[in-house]
């Protein structure tokens, strides 16, 4: 499995994912919303909006094992 690079994350700009951590955790159906650099150094940050929320929260790109994407339609039917 490829690693959560920088490249792929700005694919994911935009969209509906579930981030799953290198810590085996998982943040659940979050909107991504861009790529931020940090200013202490070569670290970047993944912002992302939790559903229903209108916070913006980052978490550091290293910290991300991947991303799966989620298929919004079926989500606001459930609603």
């Amino acid at each position: 499995m490829e690693s959560f690079s920088l490249n792929c994350a700005k694919s994911y700009i935009g969209k509906n994912v579930n981030l799953h951590l290198k810590d085996g955790s998982v943040i659940i159906n979050v909107h991504l919303k861009g790529i931020k650099k940090t200013n202490f150094g070569k670290s970047n940050l993944v912002q992302y909006i939790p559903y229903k929320n209108r916070r913006q929260t980052s978490i550091p790109l290293r910290s991300v094992a991947w991303a799966e994407l989620l298929n919004v339609s079926l989500i606001n039917i459930a609603d």
